[in-house]
């Protein structure tokens, strides 16, 4: 199943997390906002779509940058899960956690300490593995 989350830097080495409001599977951890491509789009237009209902800002796609990908193990799942991170610095908008939850900015470190889904501490290394010093 091919999902889509967004690594969005505030360009001072913050990154936005959103934290999983507690009823929901994962509840209470911190992962990169995002979700299901949905038949008909592509992954860059799901991404805007999820982010525009999640965090409530626009995102254009020239700005969106591949940076990697997650995926469960197919022994796991009858329809395993493959996360697909895009990077952005660009938005317009102020992210708010309009499904519940909370928003925060964190360091790179921080992001390491978080609480988080399986999936996303595998997106969390690859992210900050390819980043610039």
């Amino acid at each position: 199943m091919p999902v889509v989350a967004l690594a969005l830097t505030d360009g001072a080495g913050r990154w936005l997390m959103h934290r999983r409001p507690e009823e929901k599977h994962h509840g209470g951890l911190w992962e990169f906002p995002g979700g299901k491509v949905e038949i008909g789009e592509n992954p860059p237009q799901a991404l805007i779509r999820e982010i525009g209902e999640e965090l409530g800002i626009a995102l254009s796609p020239a700005d969106l940058a591949p940076v990697g990908f997650a995926q469960e193990s197919f022994e796991s799942s009858a329809r395993p899960i493959v996360i697909l991170l895009y990077r952005c610095a660009r938005w317009e908008g102020e992210p708010q956690a309009l499904e519940g939850g909370a928003v925060g900015w964190f360091t790179p470190e921080e992001v390491a300490s978080l609480d988080k889904p399986p999936l996303d501490v595998s997106l969390a290394g690859a992210l900050f593995q390819k980043m610039p010093d």
